[in-house]
């Protein structure tokens, strides 16, 4: 079945309705939580990991005793171990032990054009055998990906690569507060951007601020504040406080909504925002690190029309290959950056990293967003989300589950257990042992969620959010939506 589509220039074929996700997702962590029937999930484990993935939980062990928590990427730990993948190609992986899976991890949001192109593979080779994948000096990659990027982002006038998203996300920081001269920094509750101290306050969960940030001293969080999503008034106010504590330097936001959406924003909500950092002096930047060349190839700001001072990116930018960071804003603001020849005199924001702009990794992201503007990847991708999240809709509603299915282009969400919507009140010091033990318990049944989609061949993010790809095709989306099923099947109350 083909692919083939009208060509919008976007991924989002219409916006969701926030509100009614909202009232759902509000009756889900209202609801008591409904995960898989005990009889099922001992099923799964003991049928399918404790069966058919015997070499990758002999692998787990090995590794634990040498690697804290038995892996090296969050993302890579699932209930009851972490498998070990030796394929990916296209939309599917394979592990160790010879099982496949339909591959919506998709490297975490990284493989847009789904794993291991031949088009970038082939350049690969031709890199390293010219001259290796790092020599720290430039390469004319590193212009034409610079080049790609500027043309596509309204606003990006100049682009700095790193080596990572969190490393954008920390230069971003820098670069406002250089280029201000002013101090604090406003973020989304629940808002990922990477995990440096300063914005790993109120990560995921909205109202928490420092309480699960372990290890970072609370002077770190100074300067450093959050509001609700969605909630505009919030923000003036803080705006305004600000004025009289060293002013506001930024408000960064995800422009889909924090997590990559799980919490997702009105449609007006970005350009609000735009508009209050024009009253108030303070820099605008975009987190695109998830929605650059996902949502268009202009990413979210060119979506919606709201052109942000400063842009974060990473994961598609390089194919899948590492050092997948950039930082690019507004020729005056990046003119605060040090380093090169030119720019403004006085105090620059040093950024850097040994591999950032690496040979290999500038070819692997110019040679796939090329590929991604040719085939319309965008736009594919986010079809074959708007049928997935269809498909789930008609499931949830077919088996009478209290679960939440929506999608913004391909980032498709599948809330079961809401963790991660609950709302935390500090001054409610009363309510906190309870609500952290009723999240701790949701994220548990989650997880549980997550091993029973890997045991029908389908590897999520989390047991929570599906990348879609454009190595998918209709096939594949409705071959997963009948593994989704017998899932669904197996839960308490069906």
């Amino acid at each position: 079945m083909s692919n083939d589509i009208d060509k919008t220039g976007f991924g989002i074929t219409e916006y969701h309705n926030t509100q009614e996700i909202y009232r759902e997702l509000k009756n889900l962590i209202t609801t008591p939580a409904r995960g898989l029937k005990p009889a099922e999930l001992k099923s799964y484990l003991t049928n399918y990991f404790e069966s058919k993935c015997k070499k990758s939980k002999a692998e787990f062990e090995k590794a634990s005793k040498i690697i804290p928590g038995g892996v090296q990427h969050n993302q890579a730990f699932s209930y009851p171990f972490p498998l070990t993948i030796t394929k990916a190609k296209g939309a599917h992986l394979v592990d160790i032990d010879g099982n496949e899976y339909i591959d919506f991890l998709a490297g975490g949001g990284t493989t847009l054009l789904g794993s291991s192109p031949d088009i970038v593979n082939e350049k690969a080779k031709e890199v390293i055998d010219n001259c290796g994948p790092c020599t720290c000096l430039h390469h004319e990659y590193e212009t034409l990906l610079a080049q790609f990027i500027v043309d596509k982002f309204p606003g990006i006038d100049k682009v700095r690569l790193l080596g990572s998203g969190t490393e954008a996300g920390m230069g971003a920081i820098r670069l406002a507060r250089v280029h201000t001269k002013k101090k604090n920094i406003i973020k989304l509750g629940a808002g990922f951007h990477g995990w440096s101290d300063q914005v790993s306050y109120a990560q995921r969960i909205a109202g928490i601020g420092g309480l699960e940030c372990h290890g970072i001293p609370r002077a770190v969080y100074k300067h450093t504040q959050e509001v609700y999503p969605n909630d505009v008034k919030a923000m003036e106010r803080m705006l305004k406080r600000n004025r009289y504590r060293g002013g506001t330097a930024a408000v960064i936001i995800e422009p889909m909504g924090p997590e990559s959406g799980t919490r997702p924003l009105d449609y007006d909500y970005p350009a609000k925002v735009r508009a209050l950092c024009d009253k108030y002096g303070a820099l605008l930047i975009f987190d695109e690190v998830v929605t650059g060349f996902r949502i268009a190839m202009g990413g979210a700001q060119e979506y919606f029309g709201v052109t942000p001072d400063i842009t974060t990116l990473g994961k598609v930018i390089a194919g899948g290959y590492p050092a997948a960071g950039a930082l690019g804003g507004k020729k005056e603001v990046m003119e605060s950056l040090a380093g090169g020849i030119g720019g403004k005199k006085g105090k620059k924001a040093h950024v850097g990293g040994t591999l950032a702009a690496n040979p290999l990794s500038s070819m692997a992201g110019y040679v796939t967003l090329k590929e991604i503007e040719r085939t319309n990847a965008c736009e594919v991708a986010g079809k074959l989300g708007d049928r997935l999240t269809k498909g789930l809709k008609q499931l949830i509603q077919k088996y009478n589950l209290p679960f939440v299915a929506y999608n913004q282009a391909s980032m498709v969400h599948l809330e079961t257990v809401g963790t991660v919507l609950f709302d935390i009140n500090l001054f409610k010091f009363w309510e906190l042992p309870g609500k952290i033990k009723e999240i701790h318990k949701r994220k548990d049944i989650m997880t549980h969620m997550g091993a029973a989609y890997m045991a029908e061949g389908l590897v999520t993010v989390g047991g929570s959010r599906m990348f879609t790809t454009a190595a998918m095709n209709n096939e594949i989306i409705d071959d997963a939506l009948t593994r989704f099923e017998r899932v669904f099947m197996k839960v308490e109350g069906v």
